[in-house]
């Protein structure tokens, strides 16, 4: 009887039982409702296949889809000093922060790397909303002036894709301070005759938007992205009047002359690649791997027939 009850038994039962369905397995789009299988939603870059919406995206999984082969490397950014304040609301800024870290898989909400896309050698820095809303931190001021640095010491350009609530409170007047910080970093770029590059993702508000988010040399946001400093209620209430439709959307600013570009995601490289040739005065990117005509194999001797 035990080895029925302690093998057949299970063994029966494992094979008949009902199996559960992993819960990451399928996600919902925010704008249509559409049940969107994962590696489907992955393959077209976090884009709702049924209505084109723009879902959000990590600041890793653009840079894979970004760079040649998902190739980059990261750049170093120094490190802050952790809690300068000594923040604490419901939660110790440490605690915030551990949790993020956890939650994300990385260490703040500014990544920087650098790499090809199309064979075009660029610097790139992205934020990730889901760490912390993307708020602009010390590290973040580091991060520009990082990413800044290189592409000046390598002559690339540099493209920054912005995701941002706004200024990190926990760390006060220190968040705010990285406004003058990063626009002096865009000013070494300039200075230096390099592009640079900004793409508006959603959303983008706050300090973000009156610093760093909207000092390129061409503006370009992704479709629907909400692009703005104050929210559109706060602004109502200060002017007493019935704001447009779709306003601060990226269509909107499109519209009146605040961008220059809406580029749909999986048209970005494509864009980018255009875009900073033409600046650098480059030729169009090459798509394939064709030697030059000068380098072709000679043509070996033909022996007499046999």
């Amino acid at each position: 009887m035990n080895w029925i009850s302690n093998y057949v038994r299970p063994t029966i039962n494992s094979l008949f039982s009902r199996r559960e369905v992993p819960e990451n397995l399928w996600s919902k789009c925010d704008e249509c409702g559409t049940m969107l299988f994962h590696r489907e939603l992955s393959d077209n870059q976090n884009v709702c296949t049924n209505c084109d919406h723009h879902m959000a995206i990590t600041a890793r999984e653009r840079f894979k889809a970004l760079f040649d082969g998902g190739i980059f490397v990261e750049v170093d950014v120094p490190a802050p000093v952790a809690d300068p304040l000594h923040f604490k609301d419901q939660k110790k800024y440490p605690d915030r922060m551990k949790a993020a870290i956890k939650k994300t898989g990385e260490k703040e909400a500014m990544l920087v790397a650098e790499g090809e896309i199309l064979r075009t050698p660029i610097v790139a820095a992205a934020q990730d909303f889901s760490f912390m809303g993307g708020s602009m931190s010390m590290y973040v001021g580091n991060a520009i002036i990082a990413a800044a640095e290189r592409a000046v010491a390598t002559g690339r350009p540099l493209v920054l894709f912005s995701a941002a609530g706004g200024a990190r409170m926990q760390e006060g007047i220190l968040g705010l301070m990285q406004m003058p910080r990063t626009t002096i970093a865009v000013e070494m770029l300039k200075e230096a005759g390099l592009p640079y590059i900004v793409v508006l993702t959603h959303p983008t508000t706050g300090g973000v938007t009156a610093s760093y988010a909207m000092l390129g040399d061409v503006q370009i946001a992704e479709p629907n992205a909400l692009i703005g400093f104050a929210g559109a209620r706060v602004i109502e209430q200060t002017i007493r009047e019935k704001l447009p439709e779709g306003f601060q959307r990226a269509e909107y600013l499109l519209d009146h002359g605040m961008l220059d570009r809406v580029t749909h995601r999986k048209d970005m490289k494509d864009e980018l690649v255009t875009i900073i040739r033409m600046l650098t005065g480059q030729p169009p990117a090459t798509r394939g791997d064709l030697p030059p005509p000068d380098s072709e194999p000679e043509a070996k001797p033909v022996g007499p027939a046999e």
